[in-house]
């Protein structure tokens, strides 16, 4: 079967390579991709400013159908519609951080994707603890938004408290700040999202998923907008997802005193900011970081419930023969989430 790989360390180095088909085996689940999502991981893989293991499979927002599972599964069947939490492919399951459900956090971890083979290919095998039942109302492809979701759902759901009528400034309209957005729209707050010149379209989809209002902070003066909507004050909450290093000193600017930072998107590089913000604006400062096991008990009831629209932020449904085409789609940010299919 063809697979989307990393091949080494390095800039670039990805390439669709023949791999033998993954054995399933006793306490395995063999699944068949349906579809895959893109993420910003994946590009931080291409440009080698994120930890991976090569040679190794990418991809890791997926469903897809189970073809086989091992005489130990137990409630996991072939035919069963399915999707992945990716990043407990290996834990030590013994450390206190595995134990209280903060899997990131293991020193031993490896996720699908970076750290063992992914879903950029046919089949994967998984462990049954990773595989979700996809709800009869979603889509296969709605469902391989579930891991990006799970990200967005930490965020805005599990560090701190988010109240109807809060002014929030989402920097960043990528798929994981639409996310965001979707969920802080669903609280009633009031949320405005910045991007660049680039991001025209996904600003325009921003609006559409529920902003109070979107800016270009190339073309607009974001400080004139958030005071004009805040009576001098400032946001409330500023999300930081863009992983732009300049968009960080903006939010901490943005945000009223005693106001709260979240940071989402990975930088990839050293920033430099003005730390005394945080003293002088006594800002709380939050670092999310993927998800937990608590998140997908979340994710579960948000898909069952229909509390967010996902079909609008999937905007490209491409084949995998095409991944250069779909990974350029992205790094140039004239969509929403890009999905892709095997096609050989």
């Amino acid at each position: 079967m063809k697979a989307l790989m990393k091949t080494k360390s390095g800039f670039g180095n990805l390439e669709l390579l023949d791999i033998p088909e993954p054995v399933c085996d006793e306490t395995g689940i063999k699944i068949k991709v349906h579809y895959t999502g893109i993420c910003g991981t994946d590009l931080h893989i291409y440009h080698d400013s994120y930890q991976n293991s090569p040679p190794v499979v990418i991809g890791h927002e997926f469903s897809g159908e189970v073809v086989e599972s091992g005489k130990n599964v137990k409630r996991i069947y072939p035919g069963d519609h399915v999707m992945v939490l990716p990043s407990v492919a290996w834990t030590c399951k013994r450390c206190m951080f595995c134990k209280q459900g903060y899997y990131m956090f293991c020193s031993e971890r490896r996720s699908i994707g970076s750290g063992v083979n992914g879903s950029f290919t046919k089949y994967v095998v998984v462990n049954e603890d990773m595989v979700y039942k996809v709800p009869p109302s979603l889509s296969m492809q709605e469902a391989a938004l579930a891991e990006p979701l799970a990200c967005a759902v930490q965020a805005i759901e599990e560090l701190t408290d988010f109240n109807a009528g809060d002014w929030v400034l989402l920097s960043g309209p990528g798929p994981i700040g639409l996310l965001c957005l979707s969920l802080l729209v669903a609280k009633g707050c009031n949320v405005i999202v910045t991007g660049t010149s680039q991001d025209e379209k996904r600003l325009a989809l921003a609006k559409e998923l529920g902003a109070h209002a979107t800016v270009d902070v190339f073309t607009e003066d974001l400080k004139e907008i958030i005071d004009n909507h805040t009576f001098g004050y400032g946001v409330d909450i500023a999300v930081e997802c863009s992983g732009a290093p300049s968009a960080i000193n903006t939010c901490l600017k943005s945000l009223k005193k005693m106001g709260k930072y979240i940071q989402v998107g990975i930088i990839g590089s050293e920033v430099e900011m003005n730390i005394d913000m945080l003293l002088y604006k006594q800002i709380s400062l939050f670092g999310s970081y993927a998800h937990s096991m608590s998140t997908w008990d979340k994710v579960q009831k948000i898909l069952n419930g229909g509390t967010v629209n996902l079909k609008p932020i999937i905007t490209d449904v491409l084949p995998l023969s095409d991944w250069q085409q779909a990974f350029d789609l992205f790094q140039s940010k004239d969509s929403g989430k890009i999905l892709m299919y095997y096609d050989f």
